[in-house]
């Protein structure tokens, strides 16, 4: 299985750190965000990453570069302990999630399975584990637990299946058929980690072309993979997989910079 890291996002939610570095390389214990991923994945038995880039894109290829464990995409052997990175280049335009995964096409095309990890996400998830979970008819699996949060994804409870969303701040809702009675769903938040079959990239051309979105040849284009879930979810199956005991951090905003230290070291004893 390959892997995807979301890595192009502007963070600004972390400024002024993110003034003069990208999110991917905020430190945390010492180490960039980044790593902390890496090394997840790596332990995981994921050798073969793709990271989308934008902000500050030349810092994040620099610290691949630099990094003696990581080898590059033209590299065909890797040694014991070393990743391959390759990188999907957004400086000329954001293209948010789904964008970002349908333009990084080239490197997960063939696959079979890729994992998404959002750069910013800390979590004691088995990797391993959620990868057995996953079913053969499943062409999306989303990693969801019960959380406090406003933002929910709604499941059918008998089969986990994803029927939808709810705002329970706002009331706002988006069911994939008109028939799913939103109170009757279960609720369970999103951690950011999820796992797709290869066959939804053929699939997100095709919401593209269905939605009629605006595509640019050379630099892709722009839609949020939720909206593609919703989608894709009214046609195929698209699941849910709870993970007991999530310990999960958004390493999102300045004061979760301080738990994100206690986490890591937590974790390291």
């Amino acid at each position: 299985m390959k892997a995807m890291i979301f890595a192009a996002g502007l963070g600004t939610r972390l400024k002024p750190l993110t003034d003069t570095l990208p999110k991917a390389l905020v430190p945390v214990c010492g180490k960039p965000l980044i790593e902390h991923v890496a090394r997840k994945l790596q332990l995981s038995g994921i050798d073969d990453v793709v990271v989308n880039i934008h902000y500050f894109a030349d810092k994040v290829e620099q610290w691949i570069a630099e990094t003696p464990w990581i080898v590059t995409e033209e590299e065909k052997s890797l040694e014991p302990g070393t990743m391959r990175f390759a990188v999907s280049d957004e400086r000329a335009a954001l293209l948010e999630t789904g964008g970002a995964v349908l333009h990084a096409k080239p490197y997960l095309q063939g696959c079979g399975r890729f994992l998404i990890h959002n750069v910013d996400i800390l979590s004691n998830c088995d990797i391993k584990w959620f990868e057995s979970q996953v079913t053969d008819d499943a062409l999306a699996t989303l990693l969801v637990s019960e959380r406090d949060t406003t933002r929910f994804l709604l499941f059918a409870p008998d089969t986990l299946k994803l029927v939808g969303w709810m705002n329970t701040d706002t009331g706002d809702y988006h069911v994939v058929s008109p028939e799913i009675v939103p109170s009757e769903c279960r609720k369970l938040a999103f951690s950011g980690i999820h796992i797709l079959s290869d066959k939804v990239l053929s699939l997100m051309e095709e919401y593209v072309v269905e939605k009629g979105l605006v595509v640019d040849e050379k630099n892709g284009v722009r839609f949020p993979i939720m909206s593609f879930y919703m989608w894709l979810a009214a046609k195929h199956p698209v699941y849910g997989v709870v993970a007991d005991n999530l310990q999960f951090i958004d390493v999102g905003k300045l004061d979760a910079l301080k738990p994100a230290e206690e986490f890591v070291k937590y974790h390291a004893e």
